[in-house]
């Protein structure tokens, strides 16, 4: 597994301490607050495109896992994640669902064999990633082996230019922060990438914005 400085010092941020103040700062206070793009409305895609047998990449907390509804009670589910902390934390909060669990780098090529899967989410993964959004899009080449006939991948990610894309003050202020301190690698990300990207690699998808917030989907 190859790691770069940027990704290494990008995800060493969270920490068992940060991931303890996570669901209340980003998902409480920072996703209605200052992204304005609350978490009901994320945890509503989630819900609206997951599947039984689904990938998760980028798992934070796992907050969403734990809440969606999965349409049965006993679903195939996979976490990959570069920082062990969030895979742990994860894991132990849907253990029920019993998780396989892999850390790794996505921005790599995946080696690792597996069945596809019917939906893949990466939520709030690319703001997290460093250079700009059209060379991080690199991953969804890296998945799109994984994702079967008719499957569907989603996601939401906080863009910092595009038409329609709302940043207040607040916002553009923290934005800046995080990319100084690298924690976010957003500075460049641009909605005409990702719509680009999506508009030539799916027949079906569908980009939503709201505040400064890309919530998207398509389906294979």
């Amino acid at each position: 597994m190859t790691i770069s400085k940027e990704v290494e010092d990008g995800q060493a941020v969270y920490s068992k301490l940060v991931l303890s103040i996570y669901d209340l700062w980003v998902l409480g206070i920072s996703n209605r607050y200052i992204w304005h793009c609350p978490t009901p409305r994320l945890l509503q895609h989630y819900n609206q495109n997951i599947s039984s047998n689904h990938l998760d990449i980028g798992v934070g907390t796992g907050y969403y896992l734990d809440k969606c509804q999965f349409p049965s009670h006993h679903p195939r589910v996979v976490l990959f994640d570069l920082n062990q902390n969030s895979l742990d934390k994860t894991k132990q909060r849907i253990a029920r669902y019993n998780p396989i669990v892999h850390q790794l780098n996505i921005l790599d090529n995946i080696e690792i064999e597996m069945t596809s899967f019917d939906s893949i989410a990466l939520n709030y993964l690319f703001h997290c990633l460093p250079h700009n959004l059209s060379k991080k899009l690199v991953v969804l080449d890296h998945i799109h082996p994984l994702l079967a006939e008719n499957g569907t991948i989603f996601g939401a990610t906080i863009l910092s230019k595009g038409k329609g894309i709302e940043k207040s003050r607040t916002a553009s202020k923290l934005m800046k922060i995080y990319n100084k301190k690298g924690i976010f690698g957003n500075s460049e990300d641009h909605l005409d990438d990702l719509v680009d990207y999506l508009s030539n690699k799916y027949t079906h998808y569908q980009i939503d914005i709201q505040g400064c917030v890309a919530i998207f989907k398509a389906v294979k």
